[in-house]
């Protein structure tokens, strides 16, 4: 049986809202490197599989949402060791730390347990 949910909760679309903004910002960085468009794609990525009713990723929602927090928490942390130190840099990294406190809400109620079969 699959219990799936008609409305997202404003946790739900806060952590969408936030992954859009970041990934947005990462994809338009076009210029220096490669980097940026994949770490921007990767919670893209991210997003689809811990919020889409796929089987395969329903089954398996405790590790995506890890995965998630793990993936925004390096991004973070790969920042504050070689990140250029800007305007947009702080932006993004208040933005990613937005997202990882919400993730971390959303896991520890646990309300992914109600998009995911049971």
């Amino acid at each position: 049986m699959m219990t799936t949910r008609s409305k997202i909760g404003v946790l739900e679309g806060l952590i969408i809202l936030l992954t859009l903004a970041t990934a947005a910002i990462h994809i338009s960085l076009l210029f220096p490197d490669v980097v940026f468009i994949l770490n921007g794609l990767g919670f893209l990525s991210l997003a689809a599989a811990y919020f889409l009713p796929i089987p395969l990723f329903t089954q398996r929602r405790k590790w995506i949402a890890w995965a998630y927090m793990g993936y925004t928490l390096v991004t973070i942390l790969l920042w504050v060791a070689i990140g250029e130190r800007s305007t947009l840099g702080f932006a993004t990294k208040i933005v990613e730390i937005a997202l990882l406190i919400s993730l971390w809400m959303d896991y520890r109620r646990g309300s992914f347990g109600n998009r995911q079969s049971s």
